[in-house]
């Protein structure tokens, strides 16, 4: 039986999940017993606080159809799943990334067509017009915008420095040790973590990787899927963006608390010049957008920005900048893609000033640094990283990324992140926690309302549809799962139960 997953309903059973208090309305006083009154759920406390805080700006909404929107997400997940991927086809269009393509908008439109030659996938829209997402290389798949055959700007080959990883030892290679691991880990337990998380064949666990102090200690993979294979991962990529923010914090070139200057916000008296770089981090710019995951989301009305930031094939940087305010910063937490698109634009601004090249600024900066080989970084038609979510990496590498976070920022003895900013992206951000929601920090989510079955101080870059990369301080573990999201819902039960079974097998820090 088929299971239909349509992203708007996922993300609000995510939101529904994490509001996990109740507000009552106090009674009047007027000497006299109140009457019964229903409570107020914390949605509903959640929509007031924001009505109540919200500024008098308008809301535009995206250009354009929303069917060619989601069928641009469509090309793209195909051309990504057949080209970086490696999946067939068929397989992929049933099982892969509903999100910026739910399953019942792909049913209105032809079948995608494979051109093996160009690299290339086209979906035709019942109006006539058709939707292509060409392989760029190392810039993984693009979707070109109507009428287009070409993107605009210049594809460049990333050459990274690192050798075979077959030379190197872990983590900077795949060349595991030999000696027997500790005896304080309970390898039978870990063993049965490991299985549980592929079960049942509905989860469709792709990849599940287990460090212990940064040694890996297990790995499995699914049917096709290998230590090297690139996967899906959504929002994850968040991580990355805040981690190549924090590069550049750590060179000198920005601070945390400073106005971020983005050139959109430069004009006289212009309000949003007042929001900071943290507040972007934290989530909570301010800006007027609409996403699924909103408390107020009506999915019966436009076509939501959050996803526009993928779809539109617009210079998305330019269109993040142009959104006003809807709250002053650092005042309501939302989870909106306009914050981490900006943080990119920041980093292409930093980049391109000092006359360095934008699209090979990770592997320079980062993935040689730490042994990355696989990660994908894909971009919007104008060469804009759209690390929100638009990423590919194996289970390895998303291993590699967390532990550089496990270590508080330091690799081989390199600092690599400023001192302090693995607090600051673990720690709970203060519109968040003025929401009565503990559940984010900065780009990171953490588990302080308890998801996982782990310690509260634990937190996670997160992607839609069961990817998670845990960071669990208190047991010095890393905990990879990425799967094929048509599995999520059963991937999540499994995952938890994994985690629970690991936190058996693995002691905690002394």
């Amino acid at each position: 039986m088929r299971m239909h997953i349509i992203a708007t309903a996922l993300a609000l059973t995510v939101c529904a999940a994490a509001l996990g208090y109740q507000a009552e309305t106090p009674a009047v006083k007027t000497g006299a017993p109140a009457p019964p009154q229903a409570p107020v759920s914390s949605r509903d406390a959640l929509i007031a606080r924001a009505k109540s805080l919200e500024l008098n700006t308008p809301y535009v909404p995206p250009p354009g159809d929303p069917l060619e929107h989601h069928t641009s997400g469509f090309a793209k997940i195909m051309c990504s799943a057949v080209f970086i991927t490696g999946l067939d086809p068929d397989f992929a269009a049933e099982n892969v990334g509903y999100f910026t393509s739910p399953y019942v908008e792909r049913a209105k439109v032809g079948k995608p067509v494979i051109d093996r030659v160009n690299k290339a996938v086209h979906i035709r829209l019942p109006n006539g017009v058709t939707r292509t997402a060409r392989y760029l290389g190392d810039q993984g798949c693009v979707t070109l915008p109507v009428g287009k055959n070409s993107v605009s700007f210049k594809p460049i080959k990333i050459k990274g420095r690192l050798p075979d990883p077959a030379t190197q030892s872990w983590p900077m290679g795949d060349v595991l040790p030999k000696d027997p691991v500790p005896l304080e880990l309970d390898m039978a337990k870990v063993k049965q973590a490991v299985d549980v998380a592929f079960e049942p064949a509905a989860a469709m666990t792709a990849a599940f990787v287990v460090t212990w102090k940064g040694r890996l200690i297990a790995e499995r993979y699914g049917e096709g899927i290998t230590a090297h294979t690139p996967l899906e991962s959504w929002s994850m990529g968040k991580g990355v963006t805040a981690t190549l923010m924090g590069i550049l914090i750590k060179q000198g070139v920005y601070n945390l608390w400073q106005s971020a200057p983005i050139p959109e916000w430069q004009g006289a008296d212009d309000p949003r010049a007042k929001i900071r770089i943290a507040d972007i981090l934290h989530m909570s710019s301010g800006l007027r957008i609409k996403a699924p995951q909103d408390p107020d989301y009506d999915p019966s009305g436009t076509y939501p920005d959050h996803l526009y930031l993928y779809t539109g094939g617009v210079d998305s940087f330019h269109y993040a900048a142009t959104r006003p305010l809807q709250w002053p910063p650092n005042t309501v937490g939302r989870y909106h893609n306009t914050d981490p698109v900006l943080i990119n634009y920041l980093i292409r601004l930093a980049v391109e000033k000092r006359g360095e090249e934008y699209l090979s600024f990770p592997q320079r900066t980062l993935f040689d640094k730490i042994g990355i080989r696989t990660m994908v970084l894909e971009t919007d038609p104008f060469g804009n990283f759209l690390t929100q979510g638009y990423e590919l990496a194996s289970g390895r590498d998303w291993a590699r990324l967390g532990n550089l976070y496990l270590q508080d920022g330091v690799w081989n003895g390199e600092r690599i992140l400023p001192e302090g900013y693995v607090k600051f992206v673990s720690t709970l951000a203060p519109a968040w926690e003025a929401d009565k929601r503990p559940i984010y920090g900065g780009f990171f989510w953490i588990n302080g309302d308890g998801r996982f079955p782990v310690p509260t101080e634990a937190f996670y870059m997160s992607g839609v549809g069961g990817q998670t990369t845990l960071i669990i301080p208190a047991h010095d573990l890393v905990v990879v799962r990425l799967g094929h999201y048509k599995g999520s819902e059963a991937g999540d039960k499994s995952f938890k139960k994994a985690l629970a079974i690991l936190m058996e097998a693995v002691p905690r820090r002394k």
